[in-house]
């Protein structure tokens, strides 16, 4: 049976970024999802992208070239990540930085993705059935 991964902001920009200590790994990480099903982004990855490469049809090749998908974040994962952000916040959760992820993990969740990504401590703590990809679980 074929899988689906969603690939999360921090992953493609390790990728087409200016290289790091994570690069080698994200690259592999891409590769070996790709084979074993379906690659997707969602709007909110988009998004997150939108500054690092110059146009948006740029951008479709570049995800066309990995051959990844484009999903739409659907109402039900909107909601999803809503209540996630709310438990977040009432935990005294900072807000830097936090409703983008909870959109991603709520995505991925409902859809029935995995999620590829290099940090997955909160998407662990508010989606606790996600199967996450990271270099803790797949080094």
């Amino acid at each position: 049976m074929k899988i689906s991964t969603l690939v999360d902001t921090n992953v493609l920009i390790d990728v087409w970024g200016p290289g790091g200590p994570s690069t080698e790994w994200s690259a592999k990480a891409i590769a070996s999802c790709r084979r074993e099903g379906a690659l997707v982004v969602n709007t909110i990855v988009w998004s997150e992208l939108a500054p690092l490469i110059t146009t948006e049809a740029q951008l479709k090749r570049a995800t066309d070239m990995l051959e990844i998908d484009r999903e739409p974040v659907s109402w039900e994962a909107a909601f999803a990540a809503g209540v996630a952000h709310f438990r977040y916040r009432r935990a005294d959760g900072v807000r830097e930085r936090t409703l983008p992820d909870f959109f991603i993990g709520a995505h991925a969740a409902v859809a029935g993705h995995r999620l590829l990504t290099r940090a997955p401590a909160r998407y662990r703590s508010y989606f606790p059935d996600l199967e996450i990809i990271s270099p803790e679980t797949h080094p």
